[in-house]
């Protein structure tokens, strides 16, 4: 979800409908403007963290209070990122119902959170090898994932589970490979009787697709673009209109400063930026973080990493969240949208999905300005 797009308010939302809603712990400082006026051109790294902290205890708080003990409220916290261990005991701390951590392997998650057995932990993962890697690791921990998102990384948005981007197409990470790959490794690890839920996640769009893979054997699935543009979506309402106004051709794939392939819309700056990418790579070499705010463990910027991306991308997810449109990354996944280019509540987009009743959409009036495309509706 990028900085802030999902936050208390649209992660209460969907918790109160029975739900998992879940916050984005990235930077969440930003949602709270007198966190910003102490930290905003702060370059102590120590006080932005600390600050951080406090944004994400007040917005799980929010969020739980919101949900009126619906639901669940869950905190997703990258693997990638240098606060990532405070950030899981804060979650705890603070009352999440659960933690799930993607962009890397969370292989000492159990540790992390022993002091909290009724919080779940929930790995994302993109094929089957990871998926073992971390069932064996936790065995021995006697401490097995409460669910698993399987994330296709040829259709998620943000960082993406692949080595490449030329790896993304893998047969690897198809959802029907996965899911059968994961349901016989149960079965030889003798886990069968465990009943670990799988949660597909990646370009899910229709009630359709929700259908076919509860029967191809998932329990459940993660919504990511669908959710952010709902009404009650923490970012920018420009945010959501890049999100539902990109065409097939404004969606690339590309290297993060993560190290990790990444999906978002082709906005001016990104176009800019791909440009010049190679010769950026060219010029790799170590620098202080601009920001004053290491983020992430490694950081292509940073760190001087050619084959990494080369731009500060907390500053440019942050003019996403703020709707500017110019000079923001807004993260996406591939495929369209369950209501097209209409901007629907969360309540709407919960009942299509799980029984196929659309809503009524009016006409959309032509925007003032040109659209990046006239998006066909779903």
């Amino acid at each position: 979800m990028g900085v802030g797009v999902s936050a208390h308010r649209l992660a209460g939302t969907v918790a109160s409908l029975g739900a998992m809603g879940t916050i984005s712990s990235v930077d969440l400082r930003r949602h709270h403007p007198d966190l910003m006026v102490e930290t905003g051109r702060s370059r102590d790294r120590a006080l932005i963290d600390k600050t951080n902290l406090i944004a994400l205890d007040r917005e799980v708080k929010a969020a739980k209070e919101m949900a009126e003990g619906k639901g669940f409220v869950a905190v997703n916290v990258m693997r990638a990122v240098s606060e990532y261990a405070s950030y899981v005991r804060q979650s705890c701390e603070s009352g999440a119902d659960a933690v799930v951590v993607g962009a890397g392997l969370p292989l000492d998650l159990p540790e992390l959170t022993a002091d909290f057995p009724k919080v779940a932990i929930v790995p994302i993962l993109s094929d089957v090898r990871g998926i073992s890697l971390i069932l064996k690791k936790w065995m021995r921990k006697n401490r097995l994932p409460d669910a698993i998102v399987i994330e296709n990384p040829k259709y998620a948005a943000g960082h993406l589970g692949a080595p490449t981007a030329d790896a993304v197409n893998s047969p690897n990470f198809a959802f029907s490979n996965v899911l059968e790959g994961t349901r016989q490794l149960f079965k030889d690890l003798d886990l069968e009787k465990e009943s670990i839920p799988l949660i597909t996640g990646g370009g899910i769009h229709s009630h359709e697709q929700v259908k076919q893979l509860l029967g191809m054997g998932a329990n459940a699935v993660q919504l990511g673009s669908p959710f952010a543009v709902t009404e009650e979506g923490d970012a920018h309402p420009n945010f959501k209109k890049v999100l539902v106004e990109a065409r097939p051709e404004d969606i690339v794939t590309f290297m993060s400063v993560a190290g990790l392939p990444a999906r978002a819309v082709r906005t001016p700056w990104l176009e800019a930026y791909l440009e010049k990418e190679e010769k950026l790579q060219r010029a790799a070499k170590q620098r202080p973080c601009t920001v004053g705010f290491d983020c992430l463990v490694s950081c292509g910027l940073r760190d001087g990493i050619a084959k990494h991306g080369q731009f500060c991308i907390d500053t440019r997810l942050a003019f996403a969240l703020a709707g500017d449109i110019k000079r923001g990354l807004f993260f996406r996944g591939s495929e369209k949208l369950p209501f097209g280019n209409a901007i629907r509540p969360v309540r709407e987009l919960i009942e299509y999905m799980l029984t196929g009743i659309r809503p009524v959409l009016a006409a959309v009036a032509p925007p003032t300005v040109r659209p990046m495309h006239d998006l066909v509706p779903a």
